[in-house]
């Protein structure tokens, strides 16, 4: 009897990389974070006004610099507002605030006059600063991945260094969670 011949092997498909968690997410805004006791690196942007800020400017000052994605939006708002509330006692512990996005000068004028925010909101719509910062990089939405503003935020001593960073962002008790920060320092 002749020998039966061997079925052809079914190919095997490689097995899917799993999909990225929010935790692994976290995990890459993490590692591209500036580490604590690294010098600031310098910047000059323009802010709403059209006036040039650089962080050289601010030596002797306590400095709060926070990337958001976009004016208006609804994260940004919150986050945005409870600097504004908290802003007071941000200024009595000799703080600076500056919020830093891709946006041009005039969403920031209408951004800055909509919710009456008393501080800076500097333009980089280059993303040059960010990068430099770790906050420009992959981001992913419904399964799409595209490049854009990490919400991060450093706090930055009065001799220019990276006193404290905060990869993740509560929007809604950032401010606060930066006070807290501040008075533990």
């Amino acid at each position: 009897m002749p020998a039966k011949k061997a079925a052809p092997a079914k190919a095997v498909k490689p097995a899917k990389a799993p999909k990225p968690t929010k935790a692994a997410a976290a995990d890459s805004t993490e590692s591209k974070l500036l580490k604590v006791g690294a010098k600031a690196p310098a910047f000059s942007l323009k802010n709403t006004e059209g006036k040039t800020v650089k962080l050289s400017d601010l030596k002797g000052k306590k400095v709060v610099l926070y990337f958001y994605p976009k004016d208006m939006t609804p994260g940004c708002t919150v986050e945005a507002c409870g600097f504004r509330d908290d802003y007071a006692q941000l200024k009595k512990r000799g703080v600076e605030v500056i919020g830093v996005s891709g946006d041009d000068q005039q969403s920031h004028q209408k951004f800055t006059e909509k919710y009456s925010l008393p501080f800076t909101l500097l333009s980089d719509p280059t993303h040059e600063m960010m990068e430099k910062y770790g906050a420009w990089g992959e981001k992913s939405l419904y399964g799409r991945k595209f490049m854009g503003v990490l919400r991060i935020t450093y706090i930055i001593d009065e001799e220019g260094r990276v006193a404290h960073a905060f990869g993740k962002v509560k929007t809604d008790t950032h401010s606060k969670d930066v006070i807290a920060a501040i008075d533990s320092m």
